[in-house]
């Protein structure tokens, strides 16, 4: 049984996510270790997620006879999830707050590695773990989407840098620092995982820890388009207070790739149309469409060297031209901002 007192809080915001919060809970009576609270941030669901409530008994949720200390704190209108995470961290009693999505599961050992790096160092303040690259799901674009971001954070992430972005997928950070900042930016509804991060950064190290994993099965195209372009729309609105790149949103080499495939691709769009008036056009933006589709392919060469070696040659094409439909859309989100400014 756990002790009276949880080492561990474990923080998860849910909006009409009872079916995804079941099987969260239900992978958290899995973990091999035992001193953790799960408090539930219900942002005014529609789907009752508190409806889970009748499977616990006296503040215990329990499954197959394993139990832990669970409750939910629910919101009385709908407030985003920087605001459900805030509500359920006011009354957790760990030292250290887990964040997690709903929609993710834990492995057995996940729980453990994260207490076991905040006890056996007292100088870590916050850490940011990954999803795997894993989908069960046959259809391409879930697993282009694991793929890219397993990617993004193993292969091609800034080694040197001392910060990371504070992911909620999972993420853990000490409980009185964490107040210190005052939680989450409740005025962001997306992105607020990265302006929490700035403020993190401001004085502490956010390491990442690629052996504290969770599983996501990711949704279809438009889903995640809509998130990215929101996602954008947002980022864009911090980068005009903060003017600069960094390893935590969009790196300098991330938003060259992005450039020089939607330039490439306007321009081959350019060509067509103006082909039948120049013929000295068409040449020239045939050798500029040239420059810029080999520059986004330099950029994007160690995520389709690693999706070839993973999937095979198709899988690779076909991720690059995903890849490059989606960079118009966050693309879109970002002059979007510019044009409601």
């Amino acid at each position: 049984m756990p002790s009276s007192k949880p080492y561990l809080s474990i923080i998860i915001p849910a909006y009409n996510a009872r079916e995804s919060l079941a099987r969260l809970l239900g992978s958290l009576t899995k973990s091999s270790y035992k001193n953790f609270e799960v408090i539930v941030g219900d942002d005014a669901s529609r789907d009752q997620v508190s409806g889970i409530r009748p499977a616990c008994r006296q503040g215990r949720y329990q499954v197959s006879k394993k139990t832990f200390s669970f409750q939910i704190v629910r919101l009385l209108r709908n407030r985003g999830p920087a605001a459900a995470r805030n509500a359920a961290a006011k009354l957790a009693r760990g030292r250290v707050l887990v964040f997690l999505d709903a929609d993710v599961t834990i492995y057995p050992d996940t729980l453990k590695k994260i207490a076991e790096k905040f006890s056996e160092d007292h100088d870590l303040t916050a850490l940011t773990g990954v999803w795997d690259k894993h989908q069960h799901t046959k259809e391409f674009f879930p697993q282009f989407k694991a793929m890219r971001d397993w990617s993004y954070w193993t292969n091609e992430r800034d080694r040197d840098g001392y910060y990371y972005l504070f992911s909620t997928r999972v993420a853990a950070i000490r409980r009185e620092v964490f107040s210190r900042l005052g939680g989450f930016n409740e005025a962001f509804r997306q992105m607020e995982d990265v302006e929490l991060t700035y403020r993190i950064a401001k004085r502490y190290a956010i390491i990442f820890a690629p052996d504290v994993r969770v599983h996501h099965e990711f949704e279809t195209f438009w889903p995640v388009a809509k998130k990215y372009f929101w996602r954008s729309f947002y980022w864009a609105k911090l980068y005009k207070v903060r003017r600069k790149f960094d390893p935590v949103a969009t790196t300098m080499s991330e938003t060259v790739c992005a450039v020089s495939g939607v330039g490439g691709v306007g321009l081959v769009a350019l060509g067509f149309l103006f082909a039948p008036i120049s013929q000295q056009f068409s040449v020239f933006n045939f050798q500029l469409s040239t420059l810029f589709f080999i520059a986004h392919l330099f950029f994007l060469r160690k995520f389709l060297w690693f999706s070839y070696r993973e999937k095979g040659i198709g899988f690779a094409i076909k991720s690059l031209f995903t890849g490059l439909l989606l960079y118009v859309i966050i693309l879109a989100g970002a002059a979007y901002y510019q044009l409601r400014k």
